[in-house]
């Protein structure tokens, strides 16, 4: 019985003092209180875990292209709402919304993406929607 606490003990603090990957909270690196809605071509899609990841052409205004990096919701999650990675192709124009970086890069993370065709498919996670989940607030 000693050596069963022993080893479990053992395993405990094993495990307790691993280096912890931890899923980073919302606030930690996204501004809810910086909205941004920007209209452009789609560059690249990343669609991996555990975030997606859409890349956009915008023109700034001076005229200057940009290229701005939107962070969505898992893959799992995002099929389950409705919507695939093949709802979105590189050079497709879409309109997306959401919530800037708080280190001022051109990124943000994704609420909702009118497509090409004009269906609007939700982008974002838990921590950016209201109890209807359609990113309206």
């Amino acid at each position: 019985m000693k050596t069963q606490l022993v080893v479990l003990i053992a395993g405990f603090l094993a495990v307790s003092t691993a280096p912890v990957y931890a899923h980073h909270a919302f606030a930690a690196e996204f501004d809810r209180d910086k909205p941004i809605t920007v209209t452009g071509s789609v560059t690249k899609l990343e669609w991996t875990n555990p975030h997606i990841w859409v890349y956009v052409d915008v023109k700034d205004a001076d005229g200057k292209i940009v290229n701005w990096a939107f962070q969505g919701g898992p893959p799992a999650y995002l099929t389950r709402v409705g919507w695939s990675k093949n709802d979105i192709k590189v050079g497709d124009v879409i309109t997306i919304t959401g919530s800037r970086s708080k280190d001022g890069s051109y990124a943000a993370s994704g609420a909702k993406i009118t497509l090409s065709d004009g269906r609007k498919v939700f982008t974002g996670t838990a921590d950016q929607v209201g109890p209807d989940r359609s990113g309206e607030k």
